[in-house]
């Protein structure tokens, strides 16, 4: 399996975050989060909503909803750059292999251009046999099989030992994630793991206790592509601030991710 490393300079962010975060627990008596009590309970924070300045906000949840468009979790999204074979049934001529382009779209032959980004294989494939059978060919059949899939990949930082991006499976959950990244630093903290997803023009966090998960006290996850998961550091204390900054360093170093064997 391919592994994704971060630009070393961003990675240096994340140090110095998570290292601040850790001086603040010992020098501030800010009461917007206690580090021996349960890690969503512990977060006292003034408010669970902060704008994001791209547009829309970070808004703190206590359990993450599956992705829009993803039939309830069970299928994930098509994305920009995804590569694409799209096959139909008894006329090898207009098999093709696609690469969606940054507007979303891909080309094929007779019926030009078709969004594919935001769509579901499946859906993909009906509207696709709906094109061609409108005009040229009588009941077509469309297979489209996901070659490379940008979109599958996830972004693990903070305090773990291996911070980086990396390919899940539509059945990777937080358990696995955590095991791709080489588990915690010696400083992590178990209790204080966040997931951040993106669903509308929103990007909602929710924090989650994995010493827990571990334990079969809580569920374990799913994880989807496009997600990030930060590790903060033992004793840190945790605020919107500190989760909107860590949004902000985690998404840079995942733009600047470059995959080597």
């Amino acid at each position: 399996m391919a592994i994704f490393r971060f630009a070393w300079t961003h990675m240096g962010a994340v140090s110095l975050l998570l290292a601040s975060l850790a001086i603040s627990a010992c020098t501030s008596t800010s009461s917007t989060a206690s580090s021996s009590s349960g890690p969503v309970d512990a977060l006292q924070l003034t408010s669970s909503s902060t704008p994001l300045s791209g547009g829309g906000a970070l808004q703190m949840v206590k359990d993450l909803p599956a992705p829009q468009n993803t039939q309830n979790g069970s299928e994930q999204p098509l994305s920009p750059n995804d590569v694409l074979e799209v096959n139909v049934f008894q006329v090898d001529n207009l098999n093709r292999t696609v690469q969606v382009d940054a507007g979303g779209q891909i080309s094929l032959p007779l019926i030009g251009t078709i969004t594919a980004s935001g769509k579901t294989v499946r859906q993909l494939e009906q509207e696709i046999e709906t094109a061609y059978g409108a005009k040229y060919l009588q009941s077509p059949d469309v297979t489209v099989f996901v070659k490379e899939s940008i979109g599958q990949r996830i972004t693990v930082d903070g305090e773990v030992n291996r911070a980086g991006i990396y390919p899940v499976s539509s059945n990777s959950t937080l358990l696995d994630a955590i095991a791709l990244a080489g588990n915690f630093s010696p400083i992590g903290d178990a209790k204080k793991v966040f997931i951040y997803r993106n669903i509308g023009s929103n990007t909602l966090v929710a924090n989650y206790d994995v010493e827990a998960v571990r334990a079969g006290k809580v569920r374990n996850p799913r994880i989807y592509g496009g997600d990030k998961v930060v590790v903060f550091a033992s004793k840190s204390k945790i605020a919107m601030s500190n989760l909107k900054d860590a949004l902000g360093i985690a998404s840079s170093a995942a733009r600047l991710g470059v995959m080597v064997p």
